[in-house]
């Protein structure tokens, strides 16, 4: 997510309490155990029952409805793709309230009459969206004037919100069958594509739940042109699929034996390679076995520091502080679990440090940037005692780092002087790491295609040609050829960079599309560029506006199973998915408490709302994504409460 310029050198300000007990002195793995067991036992008890589905009046005479009795399915699989009905009767009856065509008998249902007396539909239909009255929010988006895909969407978000699968599903796939075109706005007044998503809810929900017994095939949502930003280009090729029957067993993984594939191409001459089989799908290899990224963005720091008035380098000083002067990097070493979140810490929460906590996790890799030195001490030893691996990131000018422009100028990819200071800094990394056996790839910015203080989103070409040239010198500098990849912003602009990054192995994301995953980022990425792909940041804030803990933190737990759930069905050598998935990183281990906008204390754990999107309530609250929190912050940065959603990878990433 955001990073922001770095004003002054880092000023370290330390008034924690020394952590009392040394890590030398106990039994790590006994006590890393205990520990476990006391947060996990302590989380368990934190329960949130949602309300149960309300009653629907008119659910519709059919379960599924069969369109090919009410009308015909033309030209699928083309631009010209349409349904025509030819009995509107029969399939507003058969498709129940709120779902197109039937968009009047909601008018009829007694409880819509109730909420409409009581007042409880007064407002802005948008106040209807993240609300919780799941019940209110289907009659206002039922009988709203808007784009009718649009409304078509929200309304099936509604009945997917309040547990109504059913009729949310129908709802969803009434999009494909009517309105497969239809185009929304985020708050960037970007487009956001809804066909796509309805596909992707679809399959999450049926998945999630085989009693549904239902499953989509077959469908198809290719948009040409979508990259740019100018909907007025895009073309849709559309084949909505169909609902079929299902049982659990339909939703079982299936692998295919890679083994038995011919290789394409290998990238790499040493410990790491990547490989590409005939039939497109890619495997990292590390020392002969194969190796998902299971990633976690790390750099736990201090809370009162921030890097906007100089007194933090975000990306660096976790590596170094040493608050409690033992000789041990704090956090990675020495971080406790507060597992009855009491904000103190008990005689039996002895230390056991982060970098315990995360191979616990079954994490096999950290994303760290080489800017302002690391800790290289630190940094082995997570090889050599919990067998981390590396993404060595340098930001390509992102926030004009390195590139010797101010952050007001911004770094200028076409600028000669701010190449020449770029290359100078992805010079250093490589040299400075290349013999380092820790080393899994070397990754190029950060969302550079934003455009944060730098112009890569006015000027796409220019920045996508110098990430190659970088990659080139990179492999130039590298005896062992390791993988590069670019990294970013979603897919913004992934036609340019397929044209002219082509020395660029791997195609990086940061992507955060909601829970049921990141819909067809892996087909895209397939069949524009034919690279690996790999999820660079994922997750969701650990907080929304009035709800309590426990519901955040299973709504967090929920997003995080969805998104890991997609990035395994694309890996290489599944069945029914694209192959090219590599593994994902965690967006984030541990809240970072400075990244609030504008004069925001860094002592202060923040809830304004920053962003939009995607997120447990809509927002994005940036000082909240941890999997992991620093408690109220006074014993930092020792404290680790425990969020639902590291045990939750405790189980994914251990199977």
């Amino acid at each position: 997510m955001k990073f922001l310029k770095i004003v002054l050198p880092a000023v370290f300000l330390f008034s924690v309490t020394a952590n009392v007990f040394a890590a030398d002195d106990v039994n790590s793995d006994a006590v890393l155990s205990d520990e476990l067991k006391r947060a996990k036992a302590f989380n368990d008890k934190m329960i949130y029952v949602p309300p149960k589905p309300f009653k629907l009046a008119d659910a519709g005479t059919e379960k599924w409805v069969n369109y090919q009795k009410y009308g015909e399915f033309q030209n699928v699989g083309t631009k010209d793709y349409k349904y025509v009905i030819s009995d509107s009767e029969g399939l507003r009856a058969a498709s129940g309230e709120g779902v197109f065509p039937n968009t009047q008998n909601v008018l009829n249902d007694p409880q819509y009459k109730k909420y409409l007396n009581s007042k409880k539909l007064e407002g802005k239909y948008w106040d209807f969206v993240n609300n919780d009255d799941y019940q209110a929010n289907f009659y206002k988006w039922a009988t709203t004037r808007e784009d009718p895909g649009v409304k078509q969407y929200f309304t099936a978000v509604a009945l997917d919100r309040a547990g109504n699968w059913e009729q949310a599903i129908k709802a969803y796939y009434a999009i494909l069958v009517f309105f497969p075109k239809t185009i929304g706005w985020t708050q960037w007044q970007t487009p956001w594509y809804i066909s796509p998503v309805a596909i992707s809810r679809i399959k999450y929900l049926t998945a999630l739940h085989p009693e549904i017994g239902v499953k989509l095939v077959g469908a198809k949502i290719i948009i040409e042109n979508v990259y740019d930003n100018d909907v007025k280009n895009d073309v849709f090729i559309i084949d909505p699929g169909w609902l079929v029957p299902a049982t659990a067993k339909d939703f079982e993984t299936k692998t295919i034996d890679l083994s038995k594939i011919k290789i394409k191409k290998t990238v790499g001459k040493g410990k790491v390679k990547l490989v590409q089989y005939k039939n497109n799908n890619f495997q990292l290899i590390v020392d002969g076995k194969q190796f998902t990224v299971k990633g976690v963005s790390y750099d736990a720091n201090k809370v009162g520091v921030s890097p906007v008035n100089g007194t933090l380098k975000n990306n660096r000083d976790w590596s170094w502080e040493d608050a409690n002067s033992n000789g041990k990097t704090d956090a990675p070493f020495d971080a406790w679990v507060d597992t009855n979140r009491n904000d103190k810490q008990e005689s039996y929460e002895k230390p056991v440090g982060d970098f315990a906590l995360l191979k616990a996790m079954g994490a096999n890799t950290l994303r760290v940037f080489h800017h302002y030195e690391l800790n290289k001490e630190a940094l082995k030893e997570g090889y050599e005692k919990y067998g981390f691996m590396y993404m060595m990131t340098d930001f390509l000018g992102a926030y004009a780092v390195d590139s010797g422009a101010t952050w007001a100028e911004g770094t200028d990819y076409s600028n000669p002087v701010h190449q020449k200071n770029m290359l100078a800094s992805i010079r250093k990394m490589v040299e400075d790491y290349k013999d380092e056996p820790y080393i899994l790839m070397w990754v190029l910015g950060n969302e550079n295609n934003y455009g944060v203080a730098n112009n890569a989103n006015k000027n796409p070409e220019a920045f996508y040609k110098f990430a190659n040239k970088a990659a080139k010198l990179i492999k130039k500098l590298d005896p062992q050829k390791r993988p590069v990849a670019i990294n970013n912003g979603d897919t913004l602009y992934l036609d340019i960079f397929a044209k002219n990054s082509p020395d660029i192995d791997i195609f990086g994301f940061n992507s955060y599309r909601g829970e049921q995953g990141f819909g067809n980022i892996w087909q895209d990425i397939a069949n524009v560029s034919g690279k690996a792909a790999l999820v660079t940041e994922y997750g969701t804030p650990a907080y929304a506006k009035g709800w309590s803990v426990a519901r955040t933190e299973e709504g967090q737990a929920s997003y995080h199973k969805g998104y890991w759930t997609d990035i395994e069905n694309n890996l290489g050598g599944v069945e029914g998915g694209w192959g090219n998935s590599l593994g994902g990183v965690i967006f984030q281990w541990v809240d970072e408490w400075w990244k609030a906008e504008g004069d925001s204390d860094p002592a202060v754990h923040d809830t304004h709302l920053q962003t939009q999107g995607a997120f447990l309530d809509g927002g994005g609250y940036e000082e909240w994504y941890g999997i992991t929190s620093q408690g109220n912050g006074k014993n930092s940065p020792f404290e680790r409460q425990l969020r639902k959603a590291y045990f939750l990878y405790m189980d994914l990433w251990n199977k």
